[in-house]
């Protein structure tokens, strides 16, 4: 995870079906901890459900071929079950359960430690890539962190 940059998966652990599971590791280090929380830094809420948006996003790519670019539209049933602190090792898997009408809409949890810390549903907006330099970026990082097919 690279919490600045907004890049929060680190590899695609499995792709098959409609789901995939994805492998994160929280920095050890990050400005986002020294303000959240002071003294008891934790992973801010929000960037659990962008890790979860992720997930899902990258399936979605896969499953178009890196066609179509999805795009978070609306979060749904966000729940957290529990805290990830500094250094934990994050696995999130995220399934596909509607496609249609230039949108999707996925589940992903968040386990770490063998137990559930964070779910939601998530629907994306599926659109052509808006801008080449996002199509060849996207498709740097599919490389980057495995996704399959696309190294």
């Amino acid at each position: 995870m690279r919490l600045e940059y907004f890049q929060m998966v680190d590899r695609v652990m499995e792709l098959g079906g409609e789901s995939i599971t994805v492998a994160c590791t929280v920095p050890e280090a990050s400005p986002v901890f020294e303000g959240h929380f002071p003294g008891y830094p934790i992973l801010p809420g929000v960037l659990m459900v962008e890790t979860m948006a992720q997930a899902g996003g990258w399936l979605l790519l896969a499953l178009n071929g890196l066609t179509r670019m999805p795009f978070l539209s609306k979060v749904h049933e966000a729940k957290f079950r529990g805290f990830v602190g500094p250094g934990a090792a994050l696995t999130v898997r995220a399934t596909r359960i509607h496609d249609g009408s230039g949108y999707a809409v996925a589940e992903a949890r968040i386990e770490s430690g063998g137990k559930r810390v964070a779910d939601a549903e998530i629907t994306y907006r599926i659109m052509d890539f808006p801008a080449e330099p996002l199509r060849e970026a996207m498709l740097a990082t599919a490389r980057r962190i495995g996704l399959p097919g696309h190294g």
